[in-house]
This record gives structure tokens, C-alpha cells and sequence, in this order.
């Protein structure tokens, strides 16, 4: 088991979430402006509304000139068919396939 104190007491309290914090995801994709002009973003996360990868990309898709930004989550997600947006509440939409 590994020596660091808040990973103890994030197993001691059940708590082993880790997500990575906006201000490092800004700190480090900083370097990289130029190289996101004209492209498609694709973030595989657990939920969207929780991912800040997913924040960022949102916040910065016009500094960024973002062609497109997907976001995918897990079956069991409570965004499951729905078109997530945040500015408005989430849209229902037709499930593929069924």
C-alpha cells in the first residue's frame, strides 16, 4: 500500500476518486493551443457533467477552434440518450438501434 497520506485517507473513507483539477488540465494544454485548431476532440469519461477534460474542451472550444468535441460515457450513466448541453437542461434523443 503505498505511503501517501491523502490516498490512505481516501481508502479509509471509501473515497478513491480521483480526478485530475481544471486548473492542471488548463496549466498543461496551455502549451498545446495551436495544435487543437480544426480537430475533433474525444473524451471516454464516466460522466461528462463530472469530467473536467470535458470542461475544458467545453469553456475553450472557440480559443481552441475545436471542429468538434464527443464526450462518450458508460451505459449505466444517468445521461444515458440524452443530448448534453450546458447551457440548457439535457434533450432526450432516439437511442441507435432501438
Amino acid at each position: 500500500m503505498a505511503n501517501n497520506k491523502n490516498l490512505s485517507k481516501a481508502n479509509k473513507a471509501k473515497k478513491d476518486e480521483f480526478y485530475t483539477q481544471l486548473v492542471d488540465i488548463e496549466k498543461e494544454l496551455r502549451h498545446y493551443k495551436a495544435f487543437f485548431k480544426g480537430k475533433t476532440v474525444f473524451c471516454n469519461c464516466d460522466d461528462p457533467y463530472e469530467s473536467n477534460f470535458v470542461k475544458y474542451f467545453a469553456m475553450n472550444f472557440n480559443a481552441l477552434g475545436l471542429k468538434k468535441l464527443i464526450a462518450t460515457c458508460y451505459a449505466t450513466s444517468p445521461v444515458l440518450y440524452t443530448q448534453l448541453s450546458f447551457f440548457t437542461e439535457p434533450e432526450p434523443v432516439s437511442a441507435v438501434g432501438g
